[in-house]
C-alpha cells in the first residue's frame, strides 16, 4: 500500500527524512456531489447527499467522468463503459473532488450514513478521479474483512446491510456502495436505536463541560489541561501553543454517521491552526448510551472502527484519541491484555506502572485499581480529538520504556507518570464520591 502519511507541517520535512509522502491530511478538499451526472432514482436521496457533502466542502467542481484520459493509471475507456452502464440502471453518480484520503474518508461515511439512514434498497456510485486506486482498494478490502468479524458486527447491526465495492473490481477510481433493504428485524433495531437519539448539543456539551472541569481539570488527570475552552498549557517550551478546544456534537445513532462526523471533525482539524482549534472534544451521546453492558459495548466496537480506519491510512501519526463512555470499563475492551488505541492501559499493566514509576502497587486493591476507569467515564460516549505534537510534547523524550508485566514478559509502554498518579488518586476519592459526581454529570442530558 502507498504509505499514506503526514500533514502539511510533517511534508515540509519529508525530504530530511528520504520519506515518499502522498499528502493525505492537508485540510479539507473540495467534496460536491455532480448534479449533472445525476440519474437519479431519489431526488430527494440524491439532493440529501448533495447537501450533506456540501456540508464537508464549499467548492464543487465538475468532475471528468467522461474524460479520455487514462489518470490514475485507469483503463478510461472501459471505466466511461462501466460508469454509462451504472447510469442506465438509474443509479446516482456522484463526483468527488477529494485529493487526501480524509475527504476519501469523510465523503464515503457520509455517503454510507445517507444510506444508512433509509430502509429501501439503495445503490449509488461515488467517483473519486484524484485518489490512487490503492486507497481505494485498501478502504473496500477492509471494509469486506470487518464485516466477517462477528466479535464487532454483533455491535454494528447497521452495516451488515451495506456493501461497498470498486468499479469493476479495479476498472477506474470509483465506489459502488449498497444498501439492501431493512429486514423487519433490522427496523426494529433502528427503531430502538433512534429511541436514543434524544440529547441536544446544548445539553451534550454542557454535560461535557462539567465532566472536563471537574474530571480532567480538578482531579488533574491530564496535567496540561486547566481551562475548560483552552489547551494544553505549560508546552511554550517544547514548541506547542496553547489554543481553543472544540466541542462538537454528533446527534445521530448510526455507526456510519458517527464515523462521517469524526472524518468531518478530522478534516476541520487538519484545515485549522492550533491557535485556531487546538484539539476537539466530539459528543456522540446516541451512541452507546446509559451504562448497560450493551452500552458500553457499542461504544467499543464504533470507536474501535474509527480508530482502525484512521490507523488504515497512517492518520495515527498526526493524531492521538482519548475514548469516552460512563459504562468505560477496560477489561471488557478488546483486546484485554494488549494496547488498544485511544483506550487506558490493559488493567493487568497497571500494578506494573505503578512500581516503575516508584511507587507502592501493593497497598491498592484490585477495586482500588478498577477506580481507574474513572478517568474515561464521561456522561455519554464522546472522542478527544489530539494532535500527535502536542502528546508528544507532553510525554518529553525517551518516554516509551520496558513494562515487566507480572507474567514475566515485557511490553513497551509510554505514560506512566500519568497513568499511575491517576490510578492512585482515584483510588484515593473511593467510588461512591466519583460515581455520585459521574451522575450527577449524566443527569445534565435529561434536565
Amino acid at each position: 500500500l502507498l504509505r499514506f502519511l503526514k500533514s502539511e507541517e510533517l511534508n515540509r520535512n519529508a525530504k530530511m527524512r528520504g520519506t515518499e509522502i502522498f499528502q493525505l491530511l492537508v485540510g479539507v478538499g473540495a467534496l460536491a456531489a455532480n448534479t449533472a451526472a445525476f440519474s437519479v432514482v431519489s431526488p430527494s436521496f440524491a439532493s440529501k447527499i448533495a447537501r450533506n457533502h456540501d456540508r464537508i466542502s464549499s467548492l464543487a467542481k465538475n468532475t471528468k467522468l467522461y474524460s479520455s484520459e487514462g489518470d490514475n493509471g485507469i483503463n478510461s475507456e472501459r471505466f466511461q463503459a462501466l460508469l454509462r452502464d451504472l447510469q442506465i440502471e438509474n443509479v446516482p453518480i456522484l463526483g468527488c473532488d477529494a485529493d487526501q484520503v480524509t475527504t476519501l474518508m469523510a465523503a464515503t461515511w457520509t455517503t454510507m450514513a445517507d444510506l444508512s439512514e433509509r430502509d429501501g434498497e439503495e445503490k449509488v456510485c461515488l467517483v473519486m478521479e484524484k485518489i490512487p486506486m490503492g486507497a481505494l482498494s485498501a478502504f473496500v478490502d477492509d471494509f469486506s474483512v470487518l464485516k466477517l468479524q462477528p466479535r464487532l458486527m454483533a455491535h454494528l447491526p447497521e452495516l451488515s446491510r451495506i456493501s461497498v465495492s470498486l468499479v469493476g473490481k479495479d476498472a477506474g477510481p470509483a465506489f459502488v456502495i449498497e444498501a439492501a433493504a431493512r429486514t423487519e428485524s433490522e427496523q426494529a433495531e433502528k427503531a430502538k436505536r433512534v429511541a436514543g437519539e434524544n440529547v441536544s448539543q446544548e445539553k451534550a456539551e454542557e454535560a461535557v463541560r462539567a465532566f472536563v472541569q471537574r474530571s480532567v481539570i480538578g482531579e488533574n488527570t491530564c496535567p496540561y489541561t486547566k481551562n475548560v475552552d483552552m489547551a494544553p498549557v505549560a508546552l511554550e517550551a517544547k514548541g506547542v501553543q496553547s489554543g481553543p478546544i472544540g466541542y462538537r456534537y454528533g446527534a445521530s445513532s448510526d455507526a456510519c454517521a458517527a464515523l462521517a462526523t469524526f472524518w468531518n471533525n478530522i478534516c476541520e482539524v487538519l484545515g485549522s491552526t492550533e491557535d485556531v482549534l487546538s484539539s476537539t472534544m466530539l459528543s456522540l451521546p446516541a451512541i452507546g448510551p446509559g451504562t448497560s453492558e450493551e452500552a458500553h459495548d457499542r461504544f467499543a466496537a464504533v470507536v474501535e472502527i474509527i480508530g482502525r480506519y484512521l490507523c488504515l491510512y497512517r492518520g495515527d501519526s498526526l493524531f492521538g484519541l482519548v475514548h469516552f463512555h460512563p459504562a468505560y470499563d477496560r477489561s471488557k475492551i478488546f483486546p484485554l491484555d494488549k494496547p488498544a488505541y485511544g483506550q487506558l492501559p490493559p488493567r493487568s499493566w497497571l500494578r506494573p506502572i505503578i512500581k516503575l514509576s516508584g511507587n507502592d502497587a501493593d497497598s491498592l486493591t484490585d477495586e482500588d485499581l478498577a477506580l481507574s476507569d474513572y478517568q474515561r467515564r464521561a456522561p455519554h460516549t464522546t472522542i478527544n480529538i489530539l494532535r500527535v505534537n502536542q502528546l508528544n510534547a507532553a510525554a518529553g523524550p525517551n518516554s516509551i520504556v520496558d513494562l515487566e508485566l507480572e507474567d514475566g514478559t515485557t511490553e513497551k509502554a509510554s505514560g506512566i507518570a500519568t497513568y499511575s498518579r491517576n490510578a492512585i488518586h482515584l483510588a484515593s476519592i473511593g467510588k461512591d464520591a466519583l460515581e455520585q459526581a459521574l451522575q450527577e454529570e449524566m443527569a445534565i442530558l435529561s434536565a
